[in-house]
């Protein structure tokens, strides 16, 4: 996943190109993506 940011604004949300979440998982069972997912909601909710 990768994110592209300008200035304070997130502009795109790139989620062709895993960087490893993938590789991850299948090889320790660690969800990389939910972890990121509930670390980011957390950030811009409070």
């Amino acid at each position: 996943m990768g994110l592209d940011v300008i200035g304070d604004s997130l502009t795109e949300i790139n989620v062709t190109s895993p960087t490893c979440f993938q590789e991850i998982f299948d090889q320790a069972g660690f969800d990389v993506a939910a972890m990121f997912l509930d670390a980011l909601e957390l950030a811009v909710t409070g």
